[in-house]
């Protein structure tokens, strides 16, 4: 977070990193541009409320930069947090990303007297721009750019230009906030959203010098790019709590309006299909696609995972999900027939950002399916769909997993009837997709029984979740909440492939979550729980009725067979909150996680 005007920076910059913590928060820190010029920097390991506890009461200064961290080189303490300081204490510089060669600098630096005062990457970039004999501070930051390979979002002060922040962008947001007689900087619009409705994203190899009227684009070379604002659609009180304990709470019950957000003016009653402008694919270009691979990470992953059953269902395209962070490094075939989707709450997601720019280098068509608009997938892409969850402030994922699988459910349903997908079943999809938000609610207003349960199995050393095809990839993503959330060891597997291994782990201390929706393979799936049982396994259900074989039940409503795994999830995320809460974790702020992911 970044600030520059006439009111006082230091608690514009704490309001902006309490809104960012849920991109990290092992540590924090504030530097501002004093009255006289200098520098004063207050650093802490923790959060934001430590950081604020050691400001000194007269930490005056209009202009300023802060930062609160997610640690991966050096561990949580003072010292590696940022800002960090030159060793003149003239620059101060606030660094996303990685430095990839930062040891070959750090030695490089070291060889010439210089002492570093913490083990991060991120300060070999404040001694590089403090020792550049460039006269103006963009080129200082421009020459010591040119010496780093990695990923990075910075901003940077330096005491001899007191009327500047220069900042940079290299697979890391960065977003400037136009404002009036003052200039806002930050890696995310949630950090901007009650100062300004007017921001620029910067894109990869841009820069920006910001002073309290004006702001300049350019890129690191130096060439003009006339970069134009515009307005945030979200309104600021969409970070509140609005009366919820938690965001992952109040996110979780916003998902019927968020899903009746996703539907709204796509749905085309008169041809049983709907209407998704934003692809870019006319009919002709959709039935040439052969193939359709779907890259994402975590959640977006497992998203995915549903979006290919429902792709290959309904419009009877062969269809898969793969791990963008796979992807990108395997060396992979790219297919011209072979639709690719990138799937990313944030937009910003750096294995899936580089994954797009890997597959567009080779010519491949890529469409985005991202929650913020603006963001680097959105703009990378071919074409996409936008999620429209609304800001999802918790770490885990909830509203954005249920907004990407019913946006998927959308491109499954437009494929198909371009293709051979029948005008009734058409229908009989839009009908279950309109059902979907008031389904949803139906099973949030359970809420008491399922925090019930949850309570009884938080204390289980470790649980196994199982499903059978449509129900595998609700599986996982339910083990991945309770995992992230809660820290109870979870690990998902197809039901299938329980007896081929996992059964060994079965005991009365690790129950087992079994998705069983009413489909073809209910006999199948209740032949599973025959086997757990048979072994003493303890087993929640989460199915459409009542099944003998387990000692719990959650039943939730059906829908069609196609978009079941839509609701089957959501019990599973109150279950996950509920256990966390039981546990007394921290359920917005998982510990080692970060919500925006934008490094390696």
């Amino acid at each position: 977070m970044g600030y520059i005007g006439k009111r006082d920076a230091a608690p514009l910059l704490l309001e902006g990193l309490q809104r960012l913590e849920y991109r990290g928060y092992d540590s924090a820190g504030v530097v501002v541009t004093g009255k006289s010029g200098g520098l004063k920097t207050v650093k802490a390991k923790g959060r934001v409320r430590e950081l604020e506890a050691r400001l000194p009461k007269r930490f005056a200064g209009t202009t300023g930069i802060a930062h609160t961290r997610w640690a991966t080189h050096g561990a949580p303490s003072d010292e590696n947090a940022h800002p960090h300081l030159d060793a003149t204490g003239e620059v101060a510089v606030v660094h996303n990303g990685i430095i990839d060669n930062a040891a070959e600098l750090r030695a490089k630096l070291a060889a010439d007297g210089v002492e570093f005062a913490s083990e991060t990457d991120s300060e070999v970039l404040a001694h590089l721009i403090g020792r550049s004999s460039a006269k103006t501070l963009e080129a200082k930051v421009q020459q010591a750019l040119s010496r780093v390979e990695g990923t990075y979002g910075i901003a940077v002060l330096h005491q001899g230009f007191a009327d500047r922040v220069v900042v940079a962008r290299n697979g890391s947001p960065v977003v400037l906030g136009i404002g009036e007689h003052e200039m806002f900087v930050a890696s995310d619009v949630a950090a901007l959203v009650r100062h300004t409705r007017q921001v620029i994203t910067l894109d990869d190899g841009e820069m920006a010098t910001l002073k309290a009227g004006e702001y300049r684009t350019y890129t690191t070379e130096g060439s003009r790019t006339s970069a134009e604002p515009t307005t945030i659609e979200w309104e600021a009180e969409s970070y509140d709590m609005g009366g919820h304990d938690t965001y992952m709470h109040k996110e979780i019950f916003e998902q019927p309006d968020a899903v009746d957000r996703v539907l709204r003016g796509r749905i085309d009653d008169r041809f049983a299909t709907v209407r998704l402008g934003g692809l870019g694919i006319d009919a002709r270009e959709a039935r040439a696609v052969r193939r359709v691979k779907i890259l994402g990470c975590g959640s977006a992953y497992y998203a995915g995972q549903i979006g290919a059953q429902l792709i290959e269902e309904l419009a009877r395209i062969p269809a898969d999900a793969e791990p963008a962070s796979e992807f990108r490094y395997r060396n992979a075939v790219v297919d011209p027939d072979t639709l690719y989707i990138a799937v990313s709450q944030s937009g910003e997601t750096y294995d899936t950002l580089a994954a797009v720019q890997e597959l567009k280098r080779k010519g491949a068509r890529v469409l985005g399916v991202v929650n913020v608009v603006g963001s680097a997938i959105a703009r990378e892409a071919d074409g996409g769909i936008y999620v429209h969850a609304g800001p999802e402030v918790c770490v885990v994922s909830t509203k954005c997993f249920t907004n990407t699988a019913v946006a998927f459910a959308l491109l499954a349903l437009h494929l198909g009837r371009v293709r051979d997908l029948s005008v009734s079943d058409g229908k009989r999809i839009i009908a279950g997709l309109r059902r979907l938000p008031g389904q949803i609610a139906e099973i949030l207003a359970g809420e008491a029984e399922i925090a019930r349960l949850a309570r009884t199995y938080a204390t289980a050393r470790s649980m196994m979740f199982v499903g059978r095809v449509r129900g595998y990839p609700v599986a996982r993503e339910a083990a991945q909440k309770l995992k992230e959330v809660s820290y109870v060891h979870a690990e998902a597997y197809p039901a299938s492939e329980l007896k081929h291994g996992p059964l060994a782990l079965i005991e009365p201390e690790v129950p087992s979550v079994a998705v069983v929706p009413d489909d073809d393979l209910l006999e199948k799936n209740r032949a599973t729980l025959e086997e757990i049982k048979a072994r003493s396994g303890r087993i929640l259900a989460v199915a459409h009725q009542p099944q003998e074989a387990a000692d719990d039940t959650l039943v939730v409503p059906r829908n069609e067979v196609e978009l079941d795994p839509i609701l089957l999830g959501v019990p599973l995320q109150l279950f996950a909150y509920h256990a966390a809460l039981a546990l007394g974790r921290d359920i917005d702020k998982p510990r080692n996680l970060a919500k925006s992911v934008t490094v390696e």
